[in-house]
């Protein structure tokens, strides 16, 4: 009896140990079996969902196609390849750049003139990328009243949005036609509608052509344009720019590279594929005129990198052209040092 118990006990053990090795070699092998190969480990590794940085980027005004690239960047994974969860968001009481210098929000949209002033302000703000590499902007009025040169500003009214620069801007491009600014009735009409505005209260405006001047060829309204470049080389300045703060580039390079790498990436999908990145934006923002988005998208589809390298980039020259434009219309306090307004450090190759 107990030799025939040792027997069943022997056979018992033999059969557990060989149904052991066969599990073992089951899930050691790369193929056969229910067991998971080395490669399909390894794939399944490289596939697990990787935690993305939250991220937020302020928008200068209310969406528009100078900000088509965030929205192509956010929408077409561009920001996720590189490990960041962006979110698009609305200037707050205090402004995109405030929010941007202090660090409240990473990245902002902004544009050279209010970096300068910021940064003779001491506020920490720095332009990593120019949006739009040539000033499109200028002053526009209806064809009938005839005011396509600087001098025939005199007698005429001009509305803006109060800020000191307007007025140094008109006299500016004035004089080099031997106008004078103080024949100008220069008044405040804060956001008012371009299109009302000059058939109710003012003469001209200053515009963006990409987007109202756009509007008005939609709306079949003829406009005059003098456009700011035509008159002085200083004021083909950077507008808009992409920005952060000093202390993200020391503390954080990596993050603002991924930004603007993705961000890059993004302005030259609306570059080489206008319809796609207005349907994008459209998509994004129904509240938008789509016709408007498509035509304005087309419009500025060449002017985002124009005669530049690449998109992005930003020539020391225009800073420091502008920059001493400002100060010697007493527009700043003291000069800006240049080199620390911007960087092309973070630009893709």
């Amino acid at each position: 009896m107990l030799r025939n118990k040792s027997n069943k006990s022997i056979k018992a053990l033999t059969f557990t140990i060989l149904a052991i090795m066969l599990v073992l070699a089951g899930c050691g092998g790369n193929s056969g079996g229910n067991g998971k190969s080395e490669s399909k480990v390894e794939e399944e590794k490289s596939t697990e969902k990787v935690e993305l940085q939250k991220v937020k980027v302020v928008l200068d005004w209310s969406p528009n196609t100078n900000h088509t690239g965030l929205y192509v960047a956010r929408d077409k994974g561009f920001f996720k390849e590189q490990g960041l969860d962006v979110e698009i968001i609305q200037p707050g009481q205090d402004g995109a750049d405030k929010m941007v210098a202090s660090g409240d929000v990473q990245f902002g949209v902004s544009y050279q003139e209010s970096v300068t002033l910021a940064r003779i302000a001491d506020a920490p703000l720095v332009s990593i990328a120019a949006v739009i590499q040539h000033n499109t902007s200028g002053f526009a009025s209806p064809k009938e009243k005839g005011i396509d040169s600087p001098k025939k500003f005199e007698g005429k009214r001009y509305g803006g949005w109060g800020a000191p620069v307007e007025e140094a801007v008109i006299d500016s491009i004035m004089r080099e036609e031997g106008a004078d600014v103080g024949k100008v009735d220069i008044m405040s009409i804060g956001d008012s509608d371009f299109f009302t505005a000059v058939k109710r209260d003012i003469d001209f405006a200053w515009i963006y052509y990409a987007w109202t001047g756009v509007e008005a060829e939609l709306r079949g309204e003829e406009i005059n344009m003098v456009y700011l470049t035509d008159y002085s080389d200083k004021l083909d300045y950077y507008t808009p720019v992409l920005v952060t703060n000093e202390e993200l580039i020391q503390n954080s390079p990596e993050l603002v590279k991924a930004f603007t790498v993705a961000s890059a990436k993004g302005y030259q999908h609306a570059i080489t594929n206008p319809e796609d990145a207005a349907n994008i934006l459209i998509k994004a923002e129904p509240d938008l005129n789509a016709d408007l988005v498509k035509a304005s998208q087309k419009w500025l589809s060449t002017r985002y990198q124009d005669d530049a390298p690449r998109w992005g980039e930003q020539k020391l020259s225009v800073w420091k052209n502008y920059a001493s434009w400002m100060f010697e219309r007493g527009l700043l306090e003291s000069e800006l040092e240049a080199e620390k307004a911007f960087t092309n450090e973070f630009l893709p190759e």
